[in-house]
């Protein structure tokens, strides 16, 4: 099969090569893949951030295809099923978080293309319990970043404890503030897009957005005070300077909840939080179960990914133009049929 994978340890190249169809065994699934998504957490596999990468390793976690075999011992899976492997790829199933059913802090949690070869190819094998099914309704293209950067904004947003007509801010408005933005308005919430100039302001709108803060002109903490305060900030941005002004805009009992991951550290002025018993929280996508859960809602509500498609053989193009910035807003790479 036709397959994209980093070289080495110090390669850090995108090769397109050849290797053997992986072969099916006991509780797995094979799946043949008909869209990848890009995703910036790809890095880790591409640059070698994350201990303990086995290489050459095929990079990939926004997985949607067909199922082409299934191995022993697996149930409730078909060949030829619709379906799409996250963040989630896998678990131990005896650590004490999976003792707990919380699944996606496993202390072994498997990454697809981090901990086993991952969907920048034409198959991929996976454990049968990271599988989410695709509902009806939704393309290969339009599922595959619904995987990551959907299941973690539409989840984090779900295990807040804003309602319905509850003040909600969105920090970015690129890969997945795009799709933030749509969940937090299709709720129920008063979205407010948070991003820095104009240009984007059209757009958010267009996506469900009631306000729109330009970082540039203005204080956000002080505008967002305007509304009452936000009970969430959802910050999708990868700036520590971005993020912090924003924590002065959180009303009583609001939180900033981080899904964008900065390598910068985080200051925050605390004598103003205790008093507004505000507070800071981080979410890390979802179980399969949650990716159903993100499709389904998804094609309820009218919620789409914007995607630019590459085929797979173009990968380390569109790797590059997704680590630009350039990408509106997902990449995704396809197999053709």
């Amino acid at each position: 099969m036709r397959a994209v994978r980093v070289p080495s340890a110090t390669d850090h190249r995108l090769e397109v090569t050849e290797v053997e169809v992986p072969e099916v065994r006991a509780g797995y699934a094979r799946v043949r893949v008909e869209a990848c998504g890009i995703c910036h957490s790809d890095l880790l596999t591409v640059s070698n951030l994350w201990p303990g990468i086995s290489f050459p390793r095929i990079p990939g976690h926004e997985i949607a295809g067909t199922i082409d075999a299934v191995g022993e011992g697996v149930v409730g899976f078909h060949v030829g099923d619709r379906v799409g492997v996250g963040w989630h790829g896998g678990h131990c199933g005896h650590c004490d978080r999976c003792r707990r059913g919380d699944f996606i802090t496993c202390r072994f949690l498997q990454v697809p293309g981090i901990a086993y070869d991952g969907g920048y190819a034409e198959y991929v094998l996976a454990p049968a319990v990271a599988l989410a099914r695709i509902p009806e309704g939704l393309s290969a293209a339009e599922a595959a970043p619904l995987m990551c950067a959907g299941i973690t904004t539409y989840n984090a947003l779900r295990h807040t404890g804003a309602r319905a007509g509850d003040v909600v801010a969105i920090l970015g408005v690129g890969g997945l503030g795009h799709l933030g933005i749509q969940y937090a308005a299709k709720m129920g919430f008063d979205t407010v897009a948070i991003a820095r100039g104009r240009d984007k302001e059209e757009l958010a709108r267009r996506l469900g957005a009631r306000h729109y803060i330009d970082i540039q002109a203005s204080d956000p903490g002080a505008e967002l005070q305007k509304f009452g305060g936000a009970r969430v900030v959802l910050s999708t941005v990868t700036s520590a300077k971005a993020i912090e002004p924003v924590v002065a805009g959180l009303a009583i009992d609001g939180e900033l909840v981080v899904v964008g991951a900065s390598p910068e550290p985080l200051a925050l002025n605390t004598l103003p939080m205790i008093g507004a018993r505000s507070g800071v929280r981080a979410w890390p996508s979802g179980t399969c179960a949650d990716s159903e859960d993100t499709m389904k809602f998804s094609v309820l509500a009218g919620i789409r990914p914007m995607i630019e498609t590459m085929p797979l053989q173009r990968a380390q193009e569109a790797y590059d133009r997704m680590m630009s910035g350039a990408a509106r807003f997902r990449i995704v790479l396809v197999n053709e049929a």
